[in-house]
């Protein structure tokens, strides 16, 4: 046995990187507040295996998420985890967006995702009911249950001989020349290293470490909502909208999940509370942490404009509903019924600006991520290498 590696996060990211550690000889303990394993953003997610298509070639999210998307596809096939690699479109509904369809393809191609523009006709027949002036069809993406896959990776953790504890916060972090001490509101573990994969909390946790980085999470809520069965064969697979390349988030889109149910959303407000599903879970903490933090109000300067869309969308059914009907106009007044609320954890810069690609820290015998909003899902395979490599090649 090699180390003994703390996790803190009992998420897909942090799983993964459990299981990797664990095939490197070393024994991991898992540490999660929650009761049950892949709680918020990973059990919260749309479930979509991305492609790579929309990151900026060569960035971590381009060839972790092509790499990704091969290797949770592999992962879900042989652990028997639900699956469809569905394929999906990216829509121009009008002539102004074929510019950016076209850089996106470029994209696609410099990340070696497979990917073609096609006419409206063809896209018709991948989704007899979208309309469109053209299309971008994405071989490569799909969906899977991502808490399924978490139930796989928690058994191979346990398996290995490590440990998953559960409803244990974290409230201190000693980290000395020779060991890390997690305390916990249940206990104590102790160390060779500790390795972060908090999420929302991932900052919060960093600190608890004597580790301050320059960005801060700020919590950004996605509403969904899902088509009624009568109207779900309105939509066969993936049916995304061209995403603004100034924002970081895809836009409201349909999905089809592997239990044959419609999925439509997000959209992307910020979120009164890190836990924040709903307008009416408020932490006075969060707001204020997220108030002090100069870089929101940069952002919000930048992008007033379309965070009022967004809150405008969260408050009127109609007006989520007219963005979709741009993808499907065929959808009744009817059609949509609310579902499940996830919430990103975005890290974000003093001066503003959104921490664009995966993003990680290291101090001694510690590695913290502090960005891995979607596609970490995706990527989570390909991450977890990358977070055992960086703990490796500190010798513990």
């Amino acid at each position: 046995m090699k180390s003994h590696i703390v996790v803190a996060g009992a998420g897909i990211v942090g799983l993964a990187t459990a299981v990797e550690l664990s095939s490197r000889g070393h024994r991991v303990t898992v540490i999660d507040k929650e009761p049950r394993i892949a709680d918020h953003q990973t059990g919260n997610n749309s479930g979509v295996i991305h492609s790579g298509l929309y990151y900026q070639p060569g960035s971590l999210k381009a060839t972790m998420s092509v790499n990704g998307a091969a290797s949770m596809t592999r992962f879900a096939q042989e652990h028997g985890v639900a699956h469809d690699i569905c394929g999906k479109l990216v829509v121009a509904t009008r002539e102004n967006q074929l510019p950016a369809l076209r850089e996106l393809q470029r994209r696609g191609d410099a990340n070696g995702v497979p990917c073609r523009l096609i006419d409206p006709a063809e896209a018709r027949e991948y989704e007899p009911h979208v309309a469109s002036v053209a299309a971008l069809r994405v071989e490569t993406t799909g969906v899977v249950d991502y808490r399924g896959v978490c139930d796989a990776l928690r058994a191979m953790v346990e398996a290995s001989g490590g440990e998953v504890i559960l409803d244990s916060e974290i409230v201190g972090i000693d980290a000395r020349a020779d060991s890390v001490t997690v305390t916990t509101r249940r206990g104590e573990v102790r160390g060779d290293g500790f390795i972060n994969c908090t999420g929302l909390h991932s900052d919060r946790v960093a600190r608890l470490a004597g580790f301050d980085s320059d960005v801060r999470i700020i919590p950004f809520r996605g509403e969904y909502f899902e088509v009624r069965p009568e109207e779900a064969d309105l939509v066969r697979g993936l049916i995304y909208p061209v995403p603004d390349p100034a924002f970081p988030f895809l836009g409201v889109h349909f999905t089809r999940m592997t239990d044959g149910s419609v999925h439509a959303g997000p959209n992307a407000i910020f979120a009164l509370a890190r836990e924040g599903y709903s307008w009416t879970n408020v932490n006075v903490r969060d707001l204020l942490e997220s108030a002090q933090w100069p870089g929101l109000w940069r952002l919000g300067r930048r992008f007033w404009r379309t965070g009022i869309d967004e809150v405008l969308r969260s408050l009127s059914r109609k007006r989520i509903l007219s963005s979709l009907r741009e993808l499907v106009p065929e959808l009744s007044d009817q059609s949509l019924v609310p579902t499940h609320s996830g919430v990103r954890a975005q890290a974000l810069r003093r001066d503003g600006s959104l921490v664009d690609d995966f993003y990680f820290e290291t101090a001694h015998r510690q590695v913290h991520v502090l960005n891995a909003p979607s596609p970490a899902a995706t990527a989570a395979l390909e991450i977890a290498k990358r977070i055992a490599d960086e703990i490796e090649l500190q010798d513990l």
